[in-house]
């Protein structure tokens, strides 16, 4: 059994902040705990866009606080994501998330992320893994 908080990781290598400066994630559950997921509280911060494509990530997002247009690039169809509301990149879709007030939200990836990823010119985490 694992019991940690998001506070304990504050300022750990679990804590990551983006080198665009657009969000910072604190990573709870990653790889190395071979769940088969990864759980991370993230933040993005307002009157910023970031744009992301999960090419080899499927990822859930619960917003917990805050206010995003989410845009998906491929059909151009925007949704309001509030707080109480989840949205699904099922489909590796390529999205564009604008953020209207701070937008602090729980995402679940799978497969799970190893911690050190960080978005590449494309929107992409790359697919790292842990050895052994």
């Amino acid at each position: 059994m694992i019991v940690r908080s998001f506070k304990e990781i504050e300022g750990t290598d679990r804590h990551v902040k983006a080198a665009s400066g657009t969000w910072e994630s604190k990573r709870i559950v990653l790889a190395k705990e071979r769940v088969g997921f990864s759980v991370h509280e993230t933040i993005l911060y307002a009157g910023t866009e970031t744009d992301m494509w999960y090419a080899n990530h499927i990822e859930a997002v619960v917003c917990v606080e805050g206010e995003a247009e989410l845009t998906d690039r491929e059909t151009g169809t925007s949704y309001t994501i509030t707080p109480g509301t989840m949205y699904l990149l099922d489909g590796h879709e390529r999205h564009t998330l604008r953020v209207k007030e701070d937008f602090r939200c729980i995402c679940v990836f799978n497969p799970p992320v190893t911690g050190r990823e960080d978005h590449d010119e494309n929107g992409v985490y790359p697919l790292l893994t842990e050895e052994g």
